[in-house]
């Protein structure tokens, strides 16, 4: 199949993010947002991975299915996505509606598409492309679409290949040595004898680069391609979920191939997933590159001033934009917009997430004018292993540190996996041992 072809393909095919329901393994970051909303890497959020991914790779019709706390989000990519009003590219955000057809909210990635399937086939689309909303990874989609055309695919799945632990954990394929897609197994856990029937074939394994008695599964990263027909067909049915309900009945009955993926991949649905993706990016070569200026991850501009450094030392972390730094000490961290930190505070391994304004607003009865309150991190204070969530003020003298506690919930904070969380918007008084 040639490029052209390929390039063809692309202007015919609409990409639909899933926005995931409550993202309760992200509480307490999803308790006021939706889990695609929740900021990542200083100044970005969750959304703009799949994106920006779809933008670079040439797709630039996408909707963006939510249901729960959409408002952040929809602000974002309201505000962060706008193209020539000429052309027909879009980024759209579909929240979950009664209909008169259905009157329950999204039972599943699934029944989501299912009742917007009616907005994505208004067009002539023929290529349907199905992301996740919470992984954390930088994929050329043409490779894909061209795979998929060579192929001669009703369904393509991407998968990339994992060792025998961590394969327990995800939904895995069996390919045979043309990637054709024969078995599909929803987490098997301990049973290794299903894993044993899941193993690549060595001449699949060559085919992407790995030795031939090297022993690897494919998981499923969560991202199809579905051909117009083929997609319609699957969800002629009450079934709520592609990976448990509708992946296993198409390998039965149409043609379904693998797509390997080779590159970083990480699933951040949990606040330990999240945590680690995040300070990976604050290693001196990280796993995943903000950096790469031929794939650039884009987001909301914020017209924000440079940050101001008065004083500090500073080993392995990102800082973002308008943040004012005075005298403090910052280690494998990430630093997001707007945050004030105030001298003699020591911060290591830890995601401040900044602020949307410098001072909070307060009415206080009785006063004719409203109180202004700065958002900052006060003298002193030491955070280690903890995410503070945006707009969240901390005190001077304050200690944050997760000590030996695994899951915990805290007069101020969630304990999750060894991790501390500070939840939106909170102010912790001077002197407070969290």
């Amino acid at each position: 199949m040639s490029n052209i072809s390929t390039e063809k393909s692309l202007h015919s095919t609409l990409a639909i993010i899933m926005g995931g329901g409550q993202g309760s393994r992200l509480f307490p970051l999803t308790d006021s947002r939706s889990k695609p909303a929740v900021p990542l890497a200083g100044k970005y959020r969750i959304v703009d991975i799949p994106i920006s991914n779809c933008i670079n790779s040439g797709i630039r019709q996408m909707y963006v299915l939510t249901q729960f706390n959409s408002e952040s989000l929809n602000r974002h990519v309201t505000s962060g996505y706008k193209f020539d009003h000429f052309g027909d590219n879009f980024v759209h955000i579909l929240a979950a509606q009664q209909t008169p057809g259905d009157d329950n909210w999204y039972q599943g990635t699934a029944d989501a598409v299912r009742q917007n399937l009616s907005y994505f086939l208004e067009q002539p689309y023929k290529h349907f492309l199905i992301l996740s909303g919470d992984q954390l990874y930088r994929m050329d989609f043409r490779k894909m679409l061209k795979r998929h055309l060579q192929t001669g695919a009703d369904l393509t799945i991407a998968t990339t290949p994992v060792e025998r632990d961590p394969a327990r954990a995800f939904g895995l394929m069996h390919s045979d040595n043309d990637s054709r897609i024969t078995q599909f197994v929803e987490k098997p856990g301990d049973d290794d004898a299903a894993l044993d029937q899941l193993a690549m074939p060595a001449p699949l394994l060559e085919s992407v680069g790995l030795e031939p008695d090297d022993e690897r599964f494919q998981a499923s990263m969560g991202i199809y391609l579905f051909n117009r027909e083929v997609l319609e067909k699957a969800l002629a049915n009450d079934l709520q979920d592609f990976g448990k309900d509708i992946i296993p009945s198409i390998i039965e009955n149409e043609d379904v191939y693998s797509y390997i993926f080779r590159g970083y991949w990480e699933d951040i649905g949990t606040i330990k997933s999240f945590f680690e993706a995040n300070i990976e990016c604050t290693k001196i070569v990280p796993a995943f590159n903000f950096f790469d200026p031929a794939n650039p991850i884009y987001t909301r501009a914020r017209l924000l001033p440079a940050s101001k450094i008065n004083e500090a030392r500073i080993e392995e972390a990102l800082l973002s934009d308008g943040c004012i730094i005075t005298g403090a000490r910052i280690r494998n961290s990430i630093i997001g917009v707007r945050s004030v930190i105030e001298k003699g505070c020591d911060i290591s391994e830890a995601i401040i997430m900044g602020s949307d304004y410098y001072n909070r607003t307060t009415i206080v009865p009785g006063n004719e004018k409203p109180q202004k309150t700065p958002i900052r991190i006060g003298e002193n204070t030491r955070i280690h292993r903890a995410i503070i969530d945006k707009n969240a003020t901390i005190g001077s003298g304050v200690v944050i540190h997760p000590g030996d506690r695994v899951n915990e919930d805290c007069e101020w904070c969630y304990v999750r996996d060894g991790i501390v969380v500070v939840p939106k918007s909170i102010s912790i008084p001077d002197n407070t041992v969290v």
